[in-house]
């Protein structure tokens, strides 16, 4: 798919306060025409929590009483060998994301009067999902080679089904790859190598073919998502602007390479919100750019090759009214820079 030139049009991460999907949905569309997402719906019901969405299928899978573990006690060869089969063969559909998983999904998808520049979806990513997820002795199922690429193999499907639902909306797809766990990435909680996180990402990025992003809503590393082959690279610029200003040259060169960064910088807060207008979110999305332009990157290529977000997902705002207001103030805020701007 062709890289687009999204010139800071606004979209979201995916996770919304709301329990009902058609007003979720609805007010995803109000606000976002351009890039409207699917919503996930933690608050809804404990199987759409980030964990346990994209779960269905992983071998030895057990949900229950708001947990998730991998049984280690169950056969875990036979839904291996059909993981793998599936994985071989791209049998997307045998992984789908079921309806009771992602009910803001299946609504989204029942939208007939859009017509939007591309449509998002979002898949949590292996890194986070292999060290949030553990095995009945409590060990995070990443640090066991055959479960690790299982769940990148999985995810990969997930992502693949995902991508395949949105192109009937929409040739122009994007799927992030949400991984706040990199936050974690280099202390004593987090063992697994550069090389390590770089293959399992590339391993889920293989699936999509359309526009694939890379979601962290913390301070990282960034130079090991920026040597991943992700087109978008989405931060929380409201609360970590300075974090990746200190990689210019890589960020120079994934912008050479067409890639855009998506800005997230609508707090997703309900105290710093009610301080917010477009005005001074506008101040601090240039206060943001800022040090990249004085290391010689363009503000209009920024600008060109940009995204806005909230800093990460919804679900924790206390109301619905209070995402729509981060939304309007999204939507506000994309058209003031645009209208300057563009």
């Amino acid at each position: 798919m062709a890289h687009i030139e999204f010139g800071c049009l606004p979209t979201v991460i995916g996770s919304m306060p709301h329990t009902d999907p058609s007003e979720a949905c609805s007010q995803i569309i109000h606000y976002l025409k351009d890039i409207p997402a699917w919503p996930q719906l933690p608050k809804r019901t404990f199987l759409e929590n980030m964990y346990v969405q994209f779960s269905q299928g992983f071998p030895g899978v057990v949900v229950k009483e708001n947990s998730i573990y991998i049984d280690r006690s169950q056969d875990l060869d036979k839904p291996m060998e059909q993981l793998y089969a599936a994985y071989l063969d791209n049998d997307v559909d045998k992984y789908a994301i079921g309806a009771d998983y992602a009910a803001g999904l299946r609504q989204f998808l029942s939208q007939t009067t859009l017509s939007p520049v591309a449509v998002k979806g979002q898949v949590t990513g292996p890194i986070t999902w292999g060290l949030s997820v553990t095995d009945d002795s409590r060990k995070a199922i990443i640090y066991d080679d055959m479960l690790g690429d299982a769940v990148a193999r999985l995810l990969r499907l997930k992502a693949s089904w995902q991508e395949k639902a949105l192109r009937q909306m929409s040739p122009n797809t994007i799927i992030f790859v949400d991984e706040p766990y990199m936050m974690s990435f280099g202390s004593a909680f987090f063992t697994l190598s550069r090389e390590r996180v770089i293959s399992l990402l590339e391993e889920v990025f293989g699936g999509i073919s359309g526009l694939k992003g890379v979601h962290c809503c913390g301070n990282t590393d960034w130079s090991v998502l920026l040597d991943t082959s992700t087109d978008i690279l989405s931060f929380d610029a409201y609360n970590y602007a300075q974090s990746l200003s200190l990689y210019p040259t890589r960020i120079r060169k994934f912008l050479d390479r067409r890639g855009t960064i998506a800005w997230g910088i609508v707090p997703n807060d309900e105290e710093l919100l009610a301080k917010e207008s477009a005005a001074s979110l506008k101040d601090r999305l240039e206060e943001a750019m800022a040090p990249f332009t004085r290391r010689g990157i363009g503000f209009k290529k920024l600008i060109k090759q940009g995204l806005l977000t909230p800093s990460c997902g919804l679900a924790p705002l206390a109301s619905e009214e209070s995402s729509a207001q981060a939304l309007e103030l999204l939507a506000e805020l994309s058209a003031m820079i645009r209208k300057r701007y563009i």
